[in-house]
């Protein structure tokens, strides 16, 4: 159990470290106002010099794509629209359990306001138990928990297409009005997925083309994908004003700073406001309602994505600043780039601080401790009929359950 008496000498000095966070954050805002001044003077120039000299720096700096004293104010969606969005959970294997085994279990959700249609609320779930799928992955070095997370990433992504596909059919070609009807697919945290640059090309490729090929079917029926990112750490914005910073003729990190070592450059000349996040900079810049400047992130891994190169601003959302990413093909349309980020508002207005039916996919899609019993309980009966002897779970596993004590 925890001692909350020896906890709470501890929390004093929590208190104080957070103090001097605070102050200290101040400070990191303020050079980065200044440099941000600089840095709109300069853009083209340094967009140059990053596309250039990208390749040496030790960090992953985001480029602006529009004037860097851009903001733009967000108005609410129209009345009638449709938002969809699935999200996943997991029961992990065990080997203390019944069977080794694992659940992905994806929710849906597509609500349509102003139409007088019912909602969609529910959950697919899939069982993997082949050995052929749950020992995959280790031919790459891969754990079966980590590749069980990334099998229900492609299975988030594929199912929210089926769900923009049925949407578009059921709205009909021939209906002018209801064609009319924007509709958005929402995703729960980032579209880049930074977890691929560490697998092997054989591995990734397995996981990535499903999903972009997901995306593409979402593109091909017009509905827009966006990624939301709630309390971002993102620091890619912030560090293209590393560039404006730099005192050197050229931003050569490697030459001039020592090399590609991460924490050596935070050292160097143009690191005086890190670790500075995007979201904690634009909370301070931006009013209710407004976003910033669209950046194009330069992650090595999105290389890979085609033309579904991912895009974000920050969108001050009132409860915060949130970190919104589409892909380039809904950059590249003005009109379905403001119709989704109306949308992406608005949800989070009816959701009281956060996307509504982001917060209903993820309660239809999660599985609680009783939900994790019924399933080894069926799982249990169904071996039992199936003449299976000496099923249940090891003697570890039924101790941790229960206390003798």
């Amino acid at each position: 159990m925890l001692d909350l008496m020896k906890l709470a000498q501890q929390m004093q000095g929590i208190s104080q470290h957070l103090s001097q966070e605070a102050a200290a954050a101040q400070e990191r805002v303020a050079a980065a106002r200044r440099l941000m001044a600089i840095a709109a003077t300069r853009q083209a120039e340094l967009v140059a010099e990053a596309e250039t000299w990208g390749d040496r720096a030790p960090f992953t700096a985001a480029q602006p794509t529009e004037p860097l004293a851009l903001r733009t104010p967000v108005t609410a969606a129209p009345e009638a629209h449709t938002v969809l969005a699935t999200d996943g959970s997991q029961i992990s294997p065990s080997h203390h359990e019944i069977a080794y085994c694992y659940l992905i279990n994806v929710g849906r959700v597509v609500l349509h306001y102003g139409q007088g249609r019912f909602p969609l609320l529910d959950s697919l779930p899939e069982v993997v138990y082949r050995a052929e799928d749950l020992y995959l992955s280790r031919q790459w070095g891969i754990s079966t928990e980590e590749w069980m997370g990334h099998r229900r990433t492609v299975a988030e992504a594929v199912v929210l297409a089926e769900l923009g596909e049925a949407i578009h059919d059921n709205l009909g070609e021939g209906n002018l009005e209801t064609d009319r009807v924007p509709a958005l697919a929402l995703v729960d945290g980032s579209l880049i997925y930074w977890f691929l640059e560490a697998l092997p090309a054989e591995a990734r490729d397995r996981i990535l083309p499903p999903i972009l090929d997901a995306w593409e079917r979402l593109r091909q029926v017009g509905i827009p994908l966006v990624g939301y990112l709630s309390a971002s750490r993102s620091g890619e914005a912030m560090n293209f004003l590393r560039l404006a910073a730099c005192p050197f003729a050229t931003p050569d990190c490697q030459s001039h700073c020592g090399g590609t070592d991460g924490n050596l450059s935070e050292r160097a000349p143009c690191g005086s406001f890190l670790p500075l996040r995007d979201a904690t900079f634009w909370a301070t810049e931006l009013a209710v309602g407004d976003r910033s400047p669209f950046w194009r992130s330069t992650a090595s891994i999105l290389d890979l994505y085609d033309e579904h190169r991912v895009y974000f601003c920050y969108l001050n959302v009132g409860s915060e600043v949130a970190r919104v990413e589409v892909p380039q093909w809904v950059m590249a349309d003005a009109a379905l780039c403001e119709s989704a980020l109306r949308m992406v508002l608005t949800q989070v207005q009816k959701g009281y601080g956060y996307p509504v039916a982001l917060a209903e996919a993820h309660n239809q899609a999660v599985v609680r401790g009783g939900d994790r019993t019924r399933f080894f309980a069926l799982l249990e009966q169904e071996m039992i009929r199936a003449g299976l002897k000496n099923v249940g779970t090891s003697y570890k596993e039924a101790r941790k359950r229960g206390s003798i004590a």
